[in-house]
């Protein structure tokens, strides 16, 4: 996956302040299957992500993936089929609670993708089985564990056959058991090459399954290389910095 990020700058008003999250951020990164997306709160990770996959709109700058331009600046119609490509999964798993897991599945991919009910429960069934989630379809989230949540959340990513799957702090919600359940399937996923981005603050994960890493503080990329170099050998001060303090604990 070749990722290009050209001078993007985001700004949101907080309290009646304009704050800038991403500051001309740019990025280029050529990667076999895992992008981390590391640094400290604030500094615009989770932000750089949903433009990345179309959620949010940049006040400037443009996003290139595998050579194709997103559409950012155009109309919804456009965007829709950009983000279609994608599979996105949030650290609050976004499932309809009146709906069973295996229908929370099944939903994107008739409403969406324009699936028939027929093809989107065989797919929707596949996917559910390939997760562990076989016997847990016709259940509904809340009586589901909240790293079963999380696997569905994954499931219904995965159902879209997406060519980018994004991952945005998928275990920030999750206690250390349900945390290390999650991780182990985002893992098993890296191997069946579906190329992936992730944001996270599981340093030790991150060091483990990502091969490219970009730091980000204050809204721009200040380092940004190899996994295995970044956290044997931080350049920037900033990354430095801030290894020291969450590698210590």
């Amino acid at each position: 996956m070749k990722l290009k990020v050209h001078s993007v700058t985001k700004s949101f008003v907080s309290g009646g302040e304009q704050r800038r999250v991403l500051d001309q951020l740019s990025l280029e990164v050529d990667f076999p299957h895992v992008l981390a997306l590391l640094g400290p709160s604030g500094g615009g990770k989770s932000t750089l992500l949903r433009i990345i996959a179309g959620l949010e709109r940049p006040d400037s700058g443009s996003v290139t993936l595998d050579g194709e331009v997103a559409p950012l600046g155009k109309g919804e119609i456009t965007l829709r089929d950009y983000r279609r490509s994608l599979g996105v999964v949030f650290q609050a798993f976004n499932l309809f609670p009146h709906m069973t897991a295996l229908r929370n599945v099944m939903l994107p991919l008739i409403v969406v993708h324009g699936l028939t009910e027929e093809d989107a429960l065989s797919r929707g069934l596949e996917v559910m089985e390939r997760l562990g989630m076989a016997d847990h379809g016709l259940k509904f989230p809340s009586q589901l564990s909240g790293g079963q949540r999380q696997r569905v959340a994954i499931a219904r990513a995965l159902a879209a056959r997406p060519r980018f799957l994004l991952f945005d702090e998928p275990t920030s919600a999750l206690d250390p058991e349900m945390t290390a359940e999650v991780l182990s399937l985002i893992a098993e996923l890296k191997e069946s090459g579906t190329p992936m981005l992730l944001v996270t603050h599981e340093m030790g994960f991150a060091r483990k399954i990502a091969d490219q890493v970009a730091f980000l503080a204050e809204g721009r990329v200040v380092e940004q290389g190899l996994a295995g170099k970044f956290f044997a050998n931080p350049q920037a001060v900033e990354a430095q910095h801030f290894l020291a303090k969450v590698l210590a604990y």
